[in-house]
């Protein structure tokens, strides 16, 4: 009987045990049994013709099978599987045919599985390359990325820290000159009214910068108590008032259902990042435009919208936005200011929005048509927040047990401004 005879003779035992040793599951097993029907297939016409590139189609495709996972680990698994393929020929082939017969037959694919295994060997090694040198290029394209942002921070910085510093260098040289030469009735109220606003700017800069390193270091503390998404948003409406005001703008902030339910967070975090997205949903919309505020209950979590008729945000940068100094404003446009019109930043907002929100164990994300400031496509951010009925901490457990409707009525009237150091 020729080897190729033996090798069909083999042929199934060769599938079933291959098949039952290398794949998990009924369906995986139907699946795989095709692929190694086909394999042996073109082993029996290479072992044929003599010829062992019959074998190059199926390895070609099995060495390109590699997941991102696969390559980045250095798996070889074509490479794997036709070893363990080979070694189960020649089991299979000692158990069914007789010692001249089974050496025979190693004697012939011996050849073709070692053109295999160099063939699938040098595709995994070009993969592995080629994932590698893409790897090389996204770190590059990052860094460069970040070096760019390093030195924007820089200039806009100079700026932001500039601003407040001269403003109070200004005020103070101005108090010691009419120091001497108050009359009777005049006051320096305005003086000193301008320092304390300088003063204020500067430590917002510095505690956002803080609040930056505190959410890189894994160290941003929470002090969860009973709130009312709605009650915050109701407190945002009227401290942004002004804002609204000197920009001609209209924030309407809807009643949803969620927003009412008492659940477990830090207040005054959740205030600060809530803050950030409105504010920079301020900046972004020209004046005379519509900023609106809404929600909804999802399962385990309440959804805030934020939504605004500004100039949108182009889909490369939807995700950028939420790095450090991911989105600066140019220096040349810069202002002090928290709502001119794509007045300048540091580009801290909304990075520590998205960390405060992320160590509450919610997310964020924005959604726009892409960035266009004649048409004014617009930007919304999604706000998901854990729908937290009990506390981590025993003791304002013990305080307030779990929020169902009863605690609801009896907690209802403590919640506070969270801008303020007393509890929620």
């Amino acid at each position: 009987m020729s080897t190729q005879q033996n090798l069909a003779r083999i042929r199934e035992k060769l599938i079933r045990r291959a098949a039952q040793n290398l794949a998990r599951g009924a369906g995986v097993r139907e699946n795989f049994e095709a692929q190694l029907k086909r394999f042996y297939d073109l082993l029996e016409q290479s072992v044929f013709t003599g010829d062992a590139a019959w074998v190059d189609t199926v390895v070609f495709e099995w060495a390109n099978a590699n997941t991102q996972t696969d390559r980045a680990e250095g798996e070889r698994n074509a490479t794997n599987l036709l070893n363990i393929l080979f070694a189960l020929t020649i089991e299979v082939a000692r158990d069914a045919l007789n010692k001249g017969e089974a050496l025979d037959l190693i004697a012939a694919i011996l050849p073709v599985f070692t053109h295999a295994l160099d063939r699938a060997a040098s595709i995994e090694l070009e993969t592995r390359i080629g994932f590698y040198a893409e790897q090389v290029t996204s770190v590059q394209q990052k860094l460069e990325r970040l070096d760019r942002s390093k030195s924007n921070f820089i200039s806009v910085a100079a700026h932001e820290l500039k601003t407040p510093l001269t403003l109070i260098e200004g005020y103070a040289a101005m108090l010691r000159e009419v120091k001497m030469q108050l009359v009777e009735g005049e006051s320096i109220e305005p003086l000193l009214s301008g320092i304390h606003t300088g003063m204020n700017r500067l430590r917002q800069i510095v505690d956002d910068m803080i609040d930056v390193s505190l959410i890189d270091n894994n160290m941003l503390s929470l002090n969860s108590q009973p709130l009312w998404i709605s009650h915050i948003l109701d407190l945002l409406e009227k401290n942004l008032k002004e804002a609204i005001r000197d920009r001609n703008l209209t924030l309407q902030v809807n009643q949803f259902t969620g927003g009412s339910e008492w659940m477990y967070a830090d207040p005054e975090r959740i205030y600060q990042a809530l803050e950030n997205i409105l504010l920079n949903a301020i900046k972004y919309t020209p004046d005379g435009g519509l900023v609106t505020v809404d929600g909804r209950t999802l399962p385990g979590f309440v959804e805030v919208r934020i939504s605004d008729t500004g100039i949108g945000i182009s889909l490369e940068d939807q995700t950028l936005i939420f790095d450090k100094f991911g989105k600066l404003g140019r220096a040349d446009l810069h202002s002090s200011g928290k709502i001119k019109f794509k007045g300048g930043g540091p580009g801290l907002g909304l990075s520590i929005s998205k960390g405060i929100i992320e160590a509450h164990g919610g997310t964020i994300w924005a959604d726009s048509p892409g960035h266009d400031e004649k048409t004014l496509p617009g930007t919304t951010f999604h706000i998901l927040l854990p729908l937290r009925t009990e506390s981590t901490d025993d003791k304002l457990t013990r305080l307030f047990g779990e929020l169902t409707k009863s605690s609801r009525k009896e907690v209802h009237g403590k919640q506070e401004d969270p801008t303020n150091d007393s509890p929620a």
